[in-house]
């Protein structure tokens, strides 16, 4: 089937959606959509400081969907060998004076009971609780055995954001979620 772009296009600019990506995601790929983000939002003329939180908060979706989505495409390299890699979506967009970064990918059952459990934790918190929280994680061990990192992209999500953070686990089966967040980053930031 053919898709009419013209009406796809459309359909982007009618949700205020500046940039949007589906598939698979590998580190090189994330490099150059990051200088497309990046690109976008000096040609915005913001404030360093929202242009800073909105591109660092894209890159920690990205980040999060690049390294822990279940999954995974095989694809063969140039060189013979051959990986798995990532899958997922990604839009940047805005309404007024507010940006937004929604991803989605899926993700096995015992993550996201404990990304539920963070960003549920994460909402009730204001700023000051969040950088409180920050240090503390910074100082204990990472509570998900499968993550790479110290489990500190949420909360610097969180840092960043200037709304709750909205997010939905939709049940595929076999032990997976769809799972979708949706963060806002205003232009007033600090």
């Amino acid at each position: 089937m053919v898709l009419n772009m013209l009406e796809y296009t459309g359909s982007l600019k009618k949700r205020n959606i500046n940039i949007s990506y589906s598939g698979p995601m590998w580190e090189d790929g994330l490099k150059g959509i990051a200088e497309m983000v990046k690109s976008s939002l000096s040609s915005d003329e913001l404030p360093s400081s929202a242009a800073k939180s909105i591109f660092s908060v894209f890159i920690e979706q990205a980040t999060n969907m690049l390294m822990y989505s279940a999954e995974k495409e095989h694809y063969p390299k140039h060189d013979a060998e051959s990986s798995d890699v990532s899958t997922g979506m990604l839009v940047l967009g805005h309404k007024n004076l507010t940006y937004f970064i929604q991803t989605g990918n899926v993700v096995k059952s015992v993550n996201a009971e404990l990304i539920k459990g963070r960003l549920d934790y994460l909402n009730t918190l204001d700023k000051k609780g969040i950088r409180q929280f920050y240090r503390e994680q910074m100082r204990g061990e990472n509570d998900n055995p499968e993550s790479q990192g110290a489990g500190l992209g949420f909360i610097e999500i969180a840092k960043r954001a200037t709304a709750p953070i909205k997010y939905d686990f939709e049940p595929l089966g076999e032990g997976l979620f769809y799972f979708t967040m949706y963060v806002e980053i205003g232009q007033e930031v600090a």
